[in-house]
């Protein structure tokens, strides 16, 4: 109160002064926020769309993947309802925003949220997410923030008459099998070309108008199963075969959707709306540190920087840097309520530590980032590791020993052939570099997904999909997990599935499943 007093003695310059908040205040907080975002840390962002929804509307968009213009499937209601179980009984609490990437970038306000909490998420989704989203080079090369929204309403109303067309359970079917395999359903190293809800609805156009006139004449001509034993091919017909098909596919829900015997043009085309949404929330999978971090760092610089201003006052101030606190608080390994390395705080923790390293360096620093150390422009530094890096490769870059030590990371080794767990590096100079090198591993989306690609089917002979799965460090996929999507598989191809798990290292073969007609 006594800070308070005094800037309204001189003329208050607070942009607010109570917890309420009107569409005045937030226009101009959001207005004071976007000076310091633009004028002085040079952030490039899309323009701005704010909306304000209620905590159910939150819950809501939880359940849906965080996207508005959702398709309507059964298991987003029951993420809905677990979501608010545990939101009524206290036992979670909901996000203060939440971000679209999308030009413009949509970020949405829970209406419940104090004047202060409104301000710090603005600062923090409108600003600190958008700019990553429009700068980061995963999302610049594999998203088209101008079209998503255009192409989730495409697909949404496409969804909504295939099922009054064919039947919910139809749709259902189809939706279940290919969420099944969403995590499978990406491109890692190709891209793909960019969305156009125009060109979407002309090209739907011409897959059905193609698939009435060839679809059933095509599949009827084909060998059936009693000729298969006839049919005999040569190394070099089933080398041609594969380079016609590409093998082997990464995208498995792509393959399907392209070579399916079985699928009708709308059951394709459900596939590929739910292998287009997987490929858009890729890049968000890789870059989780990266993300949260910078807009952390972003809000809390902004705010700090209003405050210093007078723009806010002490009493706001401390509710942010409550909230902000809560956010970055990383328990230690032993604590009850620890999970894993929590993103907030490792990627606020260096932000920070990159800017310390290019304004006040020691020499151990400049020993290990000679290029950055003292440069004086930590801005500078920060959007140039902002646009240019994923998890992996960002700690890989700049994850110091000054914060390994700060933070006390240490390595605990995990071998199925010992009895017990062994610590195999510790935050000294003998461990640093395997220290950054396993937590750069661990986030490495590639690396910890399973590689499961088609390797062969002979659309000519038995028709059987052969998949294959690389096994990394014999860790083996969940038996019942695997049988159940092998099944979903089948669903979509229509015929037999095999799965042979084969050692990276080795290629030794370490187990053969099939899913068959049954």
């Amino acid at each position: 109160m006594v800070a308070q007093s005094r800037s309204h003695a001189g003329g208050s310059k607070l942009l607010f002064e109570s917890s309420d908040w009107n569409f005045e205040t937030l226009s101009r907080t959001y207005d004071a926020i976007e000076e310091v975002a633009i004028g002085d840390l040079n952030l490039d962002v899309y323009p701005n769309q704010m909306e304000i929804i209620s905590s159910e509307q939150m819950l809501d968009a939880y359940a849906s993947i965080g996207m508005p213009l959702m398709y309507r499937h059964w298991s987003f209601g029951k993420h809905f309802v677990h979501e608010e179980l545990q939101y009524r009984k206290g036992r979670r609490g909901l996000a203060y925003e939440l971000v679209i990437n999308s030009n413009p970038c949509i970020v949405y306000l829970m209406e419940e949220n104090t004047m202060a909490m409104q301000a710090l998420v603005t600062a923090h989704a409108a600003f600190g997410h958008n700019h990553f989203f429009k700068n980061n080079y995963l999302f610049r090369q594999w998203t088209d923030a101008s079209a998503i929204l255009d192409y989730m309403e495409f697909a949404k109303n496409y969804i909504a008459r295939c099922e009054e067309k064919y039947g919910l359970s139809a749709v259902e079917s189809v939706l279940d099998a290919a969420h099944a395999i969403m995590d499978h359903g990406v491109f890692r190293y190709r891209r793909t070309p960019k969305l156009s809800s125009e060109r979407e609805r002309e090209r739907t156009r011409e897959r059905q108008e193609y698939e009435e006139r060839s679809f059933s004449d095509l599949w009827r001509t084909l060998p059936e199963k009693k000729d298969v034993a006839s049919y005999e091919e040569t190394g070099q017909d089933v080398l041609e075969r594969k380079r016609e098909l590409k093998l082997p596919e990464e995208n498995l829900l792509y393959f399907l959707e392209k070579h399916s015997p079985v699928l009708k043009a709308w059951e394709r085309e459900i596939l590929r709306i739910v292998r287009v949404i997987a490929q858009y929330f890729y890049p968000q999978r890789q870059t989780k540190v990266m993300n949260e971090g910078c807009a952390t760092f972003v809000h809390y610089t902004i705010m700090n920087m209003l405050f210093d201003r007078g723009r806010v006052s002490e009493g706001t101030m401390l509710e942010i840097l409550q909230s902000h606190s809560n956010v970055v608080f990383q328990p230690d390994f032993d604590d009850p309520r620890y999970g894993s390395i929590n993103p907030y705080a490792l990627g606020f923790a260096m932000m920070q530590d990159i800017q310390r390293i290019s304004t006040d360096p020691t020499a151990e620093d400049r020993d290990w980032f000679p290029g950055m150390a003292g440069n004086g422009d930590w801005m500078k530094t920060l959007c140039d590791a902002w646009a240019n890096h994923r998890d992996e490769s960002f700690i890989l870059q700049y994850l110091s020993p000054s914060l390994i030590r700060k933070m006390h990371l240490f390595i605990l080794a995990d071998d199925a052939a010992e009895s017990e767990y062994k610590v195999s590096a510790i935050h000294d100079e003998r461990g640093y570099e395997k220290v950054r090198s396993a937590l750069a591993h661990s986030l490495d989306v590639g690396a910890n997904q399973p590689d499961i690609q088609v390797v062969d089917v002979d659309l000519m002979g038995d028709r059987k999909l052969r998949l294959q799965h690389a096994v990394h460090d014999g860790v083996l996929l969940s038996e019942e997990a695997r049988n159940a999507t092998l099944r979903d598989v089948r669903r979509l191809w229509g015929y037999d599935v095999s799965l042979v798990g084969v050692d990276a290292q080795s290629n030794t073969t370490l187990y053969e499943v099939s899913a068959e007609e049954e």
